[in-house]
C-alpha cells in the first residue's frame, strides 16, 4: 500500500459511470414491468448493493486504503431506450481519494442489474464503466463531483 500519512486530509468526491445495455425487448420488458424482475425491485437491489460495494473496496481490491466514507449516492436511470445509466458518487474527507470506491460502487450495481435480469437474455452487456470526475487531492478531473 502506498503511504499517505504526510498527505493533507481534505475533502475529496468521486463520480463513476457504467451502463447496462439490453437487447430491445428486453429493455422494453423492463421498462413495462416498472424495472422489475422476477427477484424484485431492480433499481432498489442495485442501489443497495452499490452501496455496500463502496463500503467494501478496501476488501475486494488488494492495495486500496479503508477509508470512512462520509456519503455516497448511486443514481440509475434510463439513458435513451435499451441503456440503464449506472452514477456512483462517494465523498470522504481523507488523506486518498475515493476514485476506486465510486468504480466498485457503479459496476457492482451493474453486476447487479445484470443478475436481476439475466434470466430475460444473457446478451445484456455491462460497459463502459469510466471514472467522470473526481474532486481534492493534487488535481481535480473532469466536472464537478
Amino acid at each position: 500500500m502506498v503511504d499517505v500519512s504526510a498527505k493533507a486530509v481534505t475533502a475529496r468526491s468521486a463520480t463513476a459511470r457504467c451502463a447496462v445495455r439490453f437487447p430491445a425487448a428486453v429493455a422494453e420488458q423492463l421498462r413495462a414491468s416498472g424495472l422489475r424482475s422476477a427477484k424484485g425491485g431492480i433499481v432498489d437491489t442495485a442501489i443497495i448493493a452499490g452501496t455496500m460495494a463502496v463500503k467494501r473496496t478496501h476488501e475486494l481490491i488488494p492495495f486500496c486504503h479503508p477509508l470512512p466514507i462520509d456519503g455516497a449516492r448511486l443514481t440509475i436511470d434510463w439513458d435513451g431506450e435499451r441503456v440503464l445509466l449506472i452514477e456512483c458518487t462517494v465523498r470522504t474527507t481523507h488523506r486518498t481519494g475515493v476514485e476506486m470506491e465510486a468504480l466498485t460502487g457503479a459496476t457492482v450495481a451493474a453486476l447487479t442489474v445484470y443478475d436481476m435480469c439475466k434470466a430475460l437474455s444473457h446478451a445484456i452487456v455491462i460497459g463502459p464503466a469510466k471514472l467522470v470526475a473526481k474532486r481534492g487531492g493534487k488535481r481535480d478531473v473532469g466536472a464537478a463531483a
